[in-house]
């Protein structure tokens, strides 16, 4: 019964091709921007926690504070108020995992003919445990070494590949202002920071080397920078307020007075980023949606068409013995093969279309079989639902007036 209900569907429809061909293209147009739409939202969320994953988990930032001169303020950094000091203080604090002092900077590095100028950065190996950061090759530095100040080094990718090309950098001597250091171990890669900093771009040296050899400091024991590292997200809140009250303690900083020091919660910034590419990919799947709605409309539209020009053709089923049921399943299976005929080749065209976009622009998409499962049975459904009412109405018909109809 249903197969030849089914065979009945597909040569009513192959009598209208154009207009079957018309009806489906409502549902095609709205699954392909559906999954299109969701391909490129997943893939710049994904793109977001990549960034996020490389810069590590539950950081916090703290700077110098700023300095006047002449009237003029010189922003964060501008002044040395943080110590290693405060650093060793700042990780007897509970709910702190990681504490890694950092004096950063740019110089020129030296490797035979070759030089580049990159990111220099003096800090302990509490740093690569904080960024989540691993050694690929060669090893890292020791708090043996930011003890002595050995001249030693760990390079990042883009660095490497700029002062060493295709050679092994593990071992190697390289000149740091004119002062020898040997290259114990290359970085594996970052790629760019959430600002677009390449952070690939960089050297890593024990931070008491960086301080006396390198940059020098005008106060013993200052630093530029502390990367702070909370045991879990849960703890930052309790971390910051803590870390605050004792570096204000300790600077002895009188209440009502302003913070010598800045502290940055980049987890905070993280996080922000990513709800904004969650709504983004909400905004864009809702939007893609409304194909739906008016490919289920033009779906029901055609439908009420075919009723109304195949009224008599009713009329002489029902004359024969045919039930209301019995009309309202040959309609009914004539939109569910329109909807889900639409719905397979948007779905071909949205994952062709994501590709593409991928192909010529290098955008990163992401085709996950739930969005095209989901957008599949979500149009499937839309159209199934506005082609029931023109199934109904052919089913509620008059045998009579059927007949009557000219």
């Amino acid at each position: 019964m249903i197969f030849a209900m089914l065979g009945e569907a597909w040569r009513a429809m192959g009598a209208n091709r154009l207009r079957t061909m018309l009806t489906m293209l409502g549902m095609v147009i709205g699954v392909g921007a559906v999954v299109l739409m969701m391909s490129i939202g997943q893939g710049a969320q994904y793109a977001i926690k990549q960034t996020i994953a490389a810069m590590g988990s539950n950081l916090f930032i703290l700077h110098s504070g700023s300095t006047t001169s002449g009237g003029a303020r010189t922003g964060s950094g501008g002044n040395f108020t943080l110590t290693v000091g405060d650093a060793e203080a700042v990780a007897e604090l509970p709910g702190v995992q990681t504490v890694a002092p950092m004096h950063p900077g740019n110089a020129q590095i030296v490797y035979g003919p070759n030089n580049w100028n990159t990111s220099v950065t003096g800090t302990t190996p509490g740093f690569l445990e904080a960024r989540s950061w691993q050694v690929t090759s060669g090893a890292a530095f020791t708090d043996s070494d930011v003890r002595s100040a050995t001249r030693v080094a760990l390079i990042g990718k883009t660095a490497a590949e700029n002062l060493f090309g295709d050679e092994n950098p593990v071992g190697k001597t390289i000149r740091i202002r004119q002062s020898p250091f040997v290259i114990l171990g290359t970085l594996a890669a970052k790629g760019q920071s959430m600002d677009g900093r390449d952070q690939d771009d960089t050297l890593l040296i024990p931070l008491t080397t960086a301080q006396r050899q390198v940059f020098g400091s005008q106060f013993p024991g200052s630093v530029r920078l502390i990367m702070v590292q909370a045991t879990t997200q849960e703890a930052m809140p309790a971390v910051e307020k803590s870390m605050t009250e004792l570096l204000r303690q300790r600077h002895r900083i009188r209440e009502g007075m302003d913070n010598d020091f800045f502290l940055r919660n980049l987890t905070a910034v993280a996080d922000s980023a990513e709800e904004s590419t969650r709504t983004m990919s909400l905004l864009l799947g809702a939007i893609a949606s409304v194909s739906l709605l008016v490919g289920g409309i033009g779906i029901m539209n055609i439908m009420l068409v075919s009723v109304t020009e195949r009224t008599r053709e009713i009329g002489i089923r029902m004359a024969i013995g045919a039930r209301e049921r019995d009309i309202l399943l040959q309609f009914l299976l004539e939109a569910i093969i329109i909807s889900v005929a639409g719905c397979f080749i948007g779905l071909l065209l949205g994952i062709g279309g994501a590709l593409l976009v991928n192909a010529l622009t290098g955008t990163m998409v992401i085709i996950s079989g739930s969005s095209a499962v989901v957008a599949f049975g979500v149009a499937a459904t839309v159209g199934i639902f506005f082609g029931f009412y023109p199934a109904r109405k052919a089913a509620q018909l008059d045998p009579i007036e059927a007949l009557r109809y000219q």
